[in-house]
Order: C-alpha cells, then structure tokens, then sequence
C-alpha cells in the first residue's frame, strides 16, 4: 500500500495525464492536476469483477493505472494521487466516507469510500478524483453551505454536527453523493474496507460493470449494457450494447482501457448475468 516512505514516478505521472505546469504545492497547481487526473484515468472496476486482487502498495497502482491502459475505483485513484500530491508538497491526509449515492438519504452505509484533505493557506480544501459518474473535477473549499462550481457540476458541502455531507446539484435538485468525517485514516483502514469491496459478495463491484470519465464537454458512462453520453447541458444520449465484444470495443475506445482477460470478462459479464 501506498505510504510516505515510496516516491511516485512523477514523470510517467504527468505523461499519463498530460500536465506540463508548474510543481510547487499551490492552489492552482491543484486545481490542475484535480482536472486533469480524471479526463485521463478512467473510474472502472474490472479487477473485481474479474474476481482478481486490487492491490494497493504504490508500485502496483503505478503499473495499473500508469503503465498498463487501467483505471481503478477510489482506493486506488486516491491513494495515487495522495501519492503525487505529497511528492509536491501538499500537506494531505486520507479521510472515508459513507456512499449515499443510489440509496436514502439517512441510509447507514460503511465506510467504503476515499477522499482527500489537503491544508493550504487559502485554506482547507477536499479532493476527490475516485467518485464514478460524479467524480469531481475541482477541488472543493470545506465550507458549510458554499454552492462551489466545477469544470462538470457544481456542488455543496453541508456540515452535520461533527460530520459533513456531499451534494452535487444534478438538474434543479441537491442529491447527497456521500457523508464523511475529518478524521484522518490509515492505510490499515483502507485495506480493510478495499477487502470488503473487492472481495465480499455483497459488494456491487463484484456484480456489477461500472466505468465512468469526465470530458472536456460532459461525461462517458458504462454501466453493465448500457453507454451514456452527457453532455455539457444534461442532455443524456445512450446506448445498449449486445455483446461482450461491444462492451470491449467501447471500453477501449472510449475509456482507453485495455481488458486484461478477454474471455474472462466475457464469462465474468454472463456470470453474473449482466448479458
């Protein structure tokens, strides 16, 4: 796992994402990087799927997610860039939070996802390049109650008592992503909770295709068959794809990720019935 004794390749780093700016720890080089992490490298879940092992030590993040065609969920997205961020000079630490996203509001949820804080002297600010279909694509000032736009959506940062609560504004309606605290976690916390989600049966990642990307206009989505298109005003184009074959294609044509194991995947996507 990723921790502050290993040194990130900051040069195939900034290659993978095509950043050429300035390296000193600042806002602005943040907010860069925040942009340009997920344009670049995709939200996706094969590995469980798959039923393989999502390591966490930093060298295996940067053979999948630098050198190998992959992206990752939040552990891996986030605990690279946490990686690139403390190799600059960001004073960063890990915090988890409790998905909401596709459930109650005041629905009770593990703490089964990773986001950043990092301390600058305009303040603190969140970051979040591991979130699918919402992954941020700014980093947020902590403020209660502060409507903050973004390259994609604009979003809202509620504080319940010793808690805070994530919204982003889909359409005319504030839809909660998350809740987490700003108690600092350890890398043994976020082994066991990528345990969970990568192995447990009741994990949807082992169930379920998912693979997601900002653009430069809107969004690409892939959930199981079906392929979404938003664009910069909402508007939602989709597709249902036939075949593993199709599923393939788009995933590399659209998301640049090369499946590890064609047939597999293919017996994997029939498996669990999502063909």
């Amino acid at each position: 796992m990723a921790d502050e004794f290993e040194t990130p390749d900051l040069g195939a780093y900034f290659r993978r994402i095509g950043y050429e700016g300035p390296r000193e720890p600042t806002l602005e080089t943040l907010a860069r990087l925040h942009l340009l992490h997920p344009l670049a490298i995709p939200f996706e879940n094969l590995d469980p799927l798959l039923r393989r092992p999502v390591k966490l030590d930093l060298a295996s993040l940067q053979q999948k997610l630098l050198r190998s065609n992959r992206g990752g969920y939040c552990f891996e997205q986030n605990l690279l860039f946490m990686a690139v961020l403390k190799a600059l000079g960001f004073q960063v630490s890990g915090l988890a939070a409790r998905v909401l996203w596709g459930r109650g509001e005041d629905a009770v949820t593990p703490r089964s996802h990773m986001l950043l804080r990092i301390e600058l002297p305009e303040g603190t600010y969140l970051a979040d390049v591991g979130f699918g279909g919402l992954t941020l694509t700014a980093p947020l000032r902590l403020e209660n109650g502060l409507e903050q736009p973004t390259p994609h959506e604009r979003f809202r940062l509620d504080r319940e008592g010793g808690n805070w609560r994530m919204r982003a504004r889909i359409g005319e309606e504030w839809r909660s992503l998350y809740r987490f605290g700003l108690e600092e976690q350890l890398p043994v916390d976020y082994g066991i909770s990528n345990y969970f989600t990568s192995t447990s049966p009741e994990s949807h990642f082992l169930h379920s295709l998912i693979a997601a990307r900002p653009t430069r206009e809107g969004r690409y989505a892939l959930q199981n068959r079906r392929f979404r298109i938003y664009g910069a005003n909402g508007a939602d184009d989709s597709q249902e794809l036939s075949s593993p074959e199709e599923i393939c294609t788009v995933l590399k044509r659209v998301f640049g990720i090369e499946v590890p194991d064609r047939a597999a995947f293919a017996n994997a996507l029939q498996g669990e019935v999502i063909l």
